[in-house]
């Protein structure tokens, strides 16, 4: 048994988690359109299924969970690949990394949502309810803004996202420090003392979203356990595939049984989430399993992606833009909407503009700002941390949320 050879070809374009990437925010994207044309009362569902609704439009959750097993597998996958094993990680290099990957863009955003507050501009105004713009600023920088909405309620659109960015940063926060005083800690023989933590992370997930959520449906959804949760699901699949190799045929069973697994948790959303497994919690937890199945069968085997889904992974690999900016579009699409009266045959027109748009934003903001900027900084920071393999630059295939 051998090294997994995606680990050594992670620069390589990764289809398979593009195209979760994409799926995951076109779900997003599909969410928030639904939400403002609920909010102005557009009955648009009346005459469609009410199985394709959930599917099309009540899958952003379920889609934001994708997103964190992808990071969890990807930032453990380039810390093997680029130190050599986790314990050897440098800690200036991976926080160099991070912040050249995450912080340019991130700032930006919030300096305009903090001139676009201080214009009184429409969507943009933090209440004093959720304590105003210093504390939604703080929460932003101090990577609690999950928190903040769980006692205080929901932040404007453009806020708001940012609660899965709190939840992926300070998972970054404190990798490094758990890969260097557990990746190399020896328990009964052998080196599960790093697994077994992420493990304890997975058992406490569906507990984050149930018992210890106490009623409170915002941090069912937002609570550092459930999302550590997949976040700890894709590490332990990329710890397991950096020590074994396997046959085709096995990949290919793994990514069938993955596409299986999650094709039933998005397509029976609604019913798991009434079902047992949604009062358990046990729902988000199947969806990672089949996120990771899929993850590791598709990345053995090189899946390549057909022609006809190259729009949803061209959507994945500029996921971290798209989620971003995505809000900024959805504001302004559909105040052109309400202004031509809400005509009913727009609605089709108002969610594919509105991803066509956001797409195309995603993409020019990668291109034009923040990948440069990722690129400038760490070719001025990032040389001294990265002492095994200094060369290999940090593939865009590890961008989801905010990796």
């Amino acid at each position: 048994m051998g090294g997994s050879r995606s680990q050594a070809d992670v620069r390589k374009r990764l289809d398979g988690i593009d195209l979760l990437r994409g799926l995951s925010i076109f779900f997003v994207l599909m969410n928030h359109i639904n939400i403002r044309l609920r909010g102005a009362d557009v009955a648009y569902t009346t005459l469609l299924p009410a199985q394709l609704v959930h599917i099309l439009v009540w899958n952003a959750q379920l889609g934001v969970q994708m997103f964190f097993v992808i990071s969890g597998f990807l930032i453990t996958s380039i810390t093997i690949r680029r130190w050599g094993s986790l314990p050897r990680v440098s800690l200036r290099g991976f926080y160099v990394f991070r912040f050249a990957r995450i912080a340019p863009l991130l700032f930006l955003l919030l300096a305009v949502l903090c001139t676009l507050h201080f214009a009184g501009v429409q969507h943009y105004v933090v209440t004093t309810k959720t304590g105003g713009l210093g504390r939604a600023l703080l929460a932003a920088l101090t990577l609690h803004v999950n928190e903040l909405e769980i006692h205080r309620g929901y932040l404007p659109g453009n806020w708001d996202i940012l609660w899965s960015l709190s939840i992926e940063e300070m998972f970054y926060l404190f990798f490094p420090l758990a890969c260097l005083l557990l990746g190399g800690k020896r328990l009964f023989r052998r080196n599960i003392a790093l697994p077994g933590l992420l493990f304890v992370f997975v058992i406490l997930g569906p507990f984050g979203r149930t018992v210890f959520a106490r009623g409170n449906w915002i941090a069912e959804d937002y609570s550092y356990l459930g999302g550590m949760e997949g976040i700890a699901l894709g590490c332990l699949t990329a710890l397991f595939m950096s020590r074994r190799t396997f046959s085709r045929r096995a990949a290919l069973a793994a990514g069938i049984a993955g596409t299986v697994v999650l094709s039933a948790s998005l397509i029976f959303s609604w019913q798991a989430y009434r079902d047992w497994l949604g009062k358990t919690g046990l729902n988000f937890t199947a969806l990672g399993l089949g996120t990771c199945l899929f993850i590791a069968g598709t990345t053995q085997i090189e899946w390549r992606s057909p022609r006809m889904l190259a729009p949803l992974l061209r959507m994945g690999r500029y996921s971290y833009e798209i989620y971003l900016t995505h809000m900024f579009v959805v504001f302004s699409l559909f105040d052109l909407f309400l202004r031509a009266g809400k005509p009913m045959r727009g609605v089709p027109v108002l969610f594919g503009s509105a991803i066509l748009v956001a797409g195309l934003l995603g993409a020019g903001v990668a291109n034009l700002y923040s990948e440069p900027a990722n690129r400038f900084l760490r070719s001025r920071w990032g040389q001294a941390g990265s002492s095994q393999t200094p060369a290999l630059a940090e593939p865009r295939s590890a961008t989801s949320v905010g990796s």
